[in-house]
């Protein structure tokens, strides 16, 4: 895998998509674009909502991205466009600190995170005027990253405009990083498969070192990706930081039982590796030490010997000052069950046993019930769309992404397919099975996975 982006050059007319791009440009701003710029959306396989937590996930890149044309002036500005009219302009300035709008995240301000990035990491005062039109093709608000490829676009974009240079794992951990100026508090896997993605393999992405691992997917086994159509913005709600926030009051209530010392630790990984223990011994803890029941702030700080202002300010985050009850039994325990499924997924994957598509078609229903169950972060409508999967000959179907409304990949037997994406249609149509119309977005077979390296033409 090559270290910094690959630069491509490519015949503009033999690509509809990019010469209709580069004729918006035209007319917006009466110029050509200098280049243009690439980044994927992702579908995540197994591992939910532990990125943030320490642990592997096992996504893969899809051909759906964000691509962005640019030309480079003097104006003293950065200003943007986007192919859907829905999107509104926006042009800053490039001379003071970029300001991002917490309360108000919309699509520029995704954008102007990349931006201020990079100019953090290089220390520019001044950057170079830019012009800007975006096109995304990948569904937003649906659980497969369009505003993590967003940020890394703009990243990628940045540092050409201003002819800079960094490595795909630089950027990922950059980008990951300046994603949490929009208020969610992730945990680096979208934009990790985004730059580390490489064509025909999903990847075991690692982090403390940030590291990508081939994984080949079983033969004989398709991944189709469907939208139950109910959006949800993470930055616009406070759902994803909360339990961001109780896997961190977890840790620290672990880690004080345990005698470990809960000031220096932030992240549930490292009360296992303080333990130099296994995740099946994590689980076990987790039942004895953590009660099921929801925690108070006032149980909280009597355990932590912190006042209600330290718990406060050390340890919510912006958007979850409101929260009262904490539920970190169930948080922990299913951090560590996927951080163990995730395992157990490349495992079978590198075996390659027999049985492969069926026990990963487990692991991945199994990974499903602990987000519906115990992270609670899934919703009726995308319940029942993996139902509908399941019934459909779908071996193994979960949600994908944050939750809470969006996508569900489901994996089924290659002679099955047509017979399955018929079946979810019938399905979806029926009074009763959906409150909104379900759309089937994408196919994916192991072996052909399109444009899943941030590109430049």
């Amino acid at each position: 895998m090559a270290s910094n982006p690959p630069k491509l050059k490519i015949e503009i007319t033999a690509n509809e998509r990019l010469q209709n791009l580069k004729n918006t440009f035209g007319k917006k701003y009466g110029e050509s674009p200098l280049f243009y710029a690439c980044a994927p959306g992702r579908v995540n396989l197994i591992g939910e909502h532990i990125d943030y937590c320490g642990y592997s996930v096992l996504p893969m890149a899809i051909e759906q991205n964000i691509l962005a044309a640019v030309s480079v002036n003097n104006s003293g500005t950065i200003t943007l466009a986007n192919t859907n009219p829905q999107y509104k302009d926006f042009t800053v300035s490039c001379s003071e600190d970029i300001g991002i709008d917490r309360e108000n995240p919309t699509w520029h301000y995704y954008f102007l995170c990349g931006v201020k990035g990079i100019q953090e990491k290089f220390g520019m005062a001044q950057l170079a005027g830019m012009s800007c039109v975006v096109d995304g093709t990948i569904p937003p608000s649906s659980g497969l990253s369009s505003s993590s490829a967003l940020v890394c676009c703009a990243g990628l974009v940045t540092v050409e405009a201003n002819q800079k240079s960094l490595s795909k794992v630089a950027l990922a951990e950059i980008c990951a990083k300046s994603e949490r100026y929009i208020g969610t508090e992730g945990g680096g896997m979208d934009q990790s498969i985004s730059f580390l993605a490489e064509r025909g393999t999903a990847k075991l992405i690692e982090f403390q070192p940030l590291r990508a691992t081939d994984v080949k997917l079983p033969d004989g086994a398709v991944f189709v990706i469907s939208n139950c159509c109910v959006e949800m913005n993470k930055a616009a709600s406070s759902h994803f930081n909360i339990r961001v926030v109780e896997c961190r009051i977890a840790t620290k209530m672990l880690a004080q039982t345990l005698g470990l010392g809960s000031s220096r630790l932030l992240k549930l990984v490292q009360v296992q590796t303080e333990l130099d223990a296994s995740l099946e011994e994590m689980l076990a803890l987790v039942d004895e030490l953590l009660h099921p029941e929801p925690y108070s702030r006032e149980e909280i700080c009597k355990e932590l010997g912190v006042t209600s202002e330290q718990f406060s300010s050390e340890l919510l985050s912006a958007n979850t000052q409101h929260v009262k009850l904490f539920k970190l039994h169930q948080r922990a325990k299913h951090v560590y069950g996927e951080a163990a499924r995730v395992l157990q997924f490349k495992s079978a994957c590198d075996s390659e046993p027999a049985e492969s598509v069926r026990l990963l078609g487990d692991l991945m229903n199994q990974s499903h019930a602990s987000c519906r169950d115990l992270y609670e972060c899934s919703c009726p409508e995308l319940d029942r769309l993996v139902d509908i999967c399941l019934k459909s000959g779908a071996v193994g179907s979960r949600l994908t992404g944050a939750g809470w409304g969006g996508c569900a990949v489901s994996m089924v037997p290659g002679e099955k397919v047509e017979s399955f994406l018929q079946a979810v249609e019938l399905c979806a149509a029926l009074p009763g099975e959906q409150t909104e119309e379900t759309v089937l977005i994408l196919m994916f077979l192991p072996d052909v996975i399109s444009s899943p390296k941030p590109c430049w033409w």
